[in-house]
């Protein structure tokens, strides 16, 4: 009967205490997670635009391959497949075809969000000068840059390329200034300088 009675106790005393010591070291796990959440740095966005005219693109190089849903009939706004080369020819590249912004300053550690919220897609492609792009008749002149060169054919390039709607995410850059350009639309260029 004794050792059923200091059974009985020690449940009665074990029980809450353990209850006790349960919730506060959750609450220190917790506390640990929210502190760690804060020192991650928030992630820099950068948009990638285009004003590509459904039926003319399409025309050229597919069904669906520009989805530009906003401007598709604001005739004004929206570029012809022909007048977009046409203008890189001419060294006076669309200007609705852009990142945006073109230049940021961000701490070490912060990571760069690039989202295509154009109608094709693009690439973000870290270069160590500007120049061309892969589609010569888009580059106004310009070489093409190493980086670059041979298109979605190079895995490097087709790792940079940002589909309509999606996004990519550019992580681990070093201190100093990086270069990143469209190697599709070659003008399309951000400078990111990194503190």
């Amino acid at each position: 009967m004794k050792f059923l009675t200091i059974r009985l106790l020690a449940s009665f005393l074990i029980a809450p205490l353990t209850l006790w010591f349960v919730p506060a070291s959750a609450a220190l796990a917790q506390e640990a997670a929210l502190a760690q959440e804060e020192d991650r740095p928030t992630p820099l966005q950068i948009v990638a635009l285009d004003e590509c005219d459904p039926t003319t693109f399409n025309a050229m190089l597919g069904p669906d391959f520009c989805k530009n849903v906003a401007l598709a009939f604001a005739f004004p706004f929206a570029t012809k497949f022909a007048d977009l080369f046409a203008k890189a020819a001419a060294r006076a590249p669309d200007p609705g075809w852009d990142f945006e912004p073109d230049s940021v300053t961000i701490n070490k550690g912060t990571p760069l969000v690039v989202v295509n919220q154009g109608g094709e897609p693009h690439t973000f492609t870290e270069v160590a000068q500007f120049g061309g792009g892969f589609i010569a008749g888009l580059n106004g002149g310009e070489s093409t840059v190493p980086e670059c060169a041979g298109g979605f054919k190079r895995v490097a390039v087709a790792q940079t390329r940002i589909l309509q709607g999606s996004q990519l995410q550019v992580t681990g850059l070093s201190k100093g200034e990086h270069h990143f350009e469209c190697c599709i639309h070659p003008w399309m260029r951000v400078t990111v300088d990194v503190k």
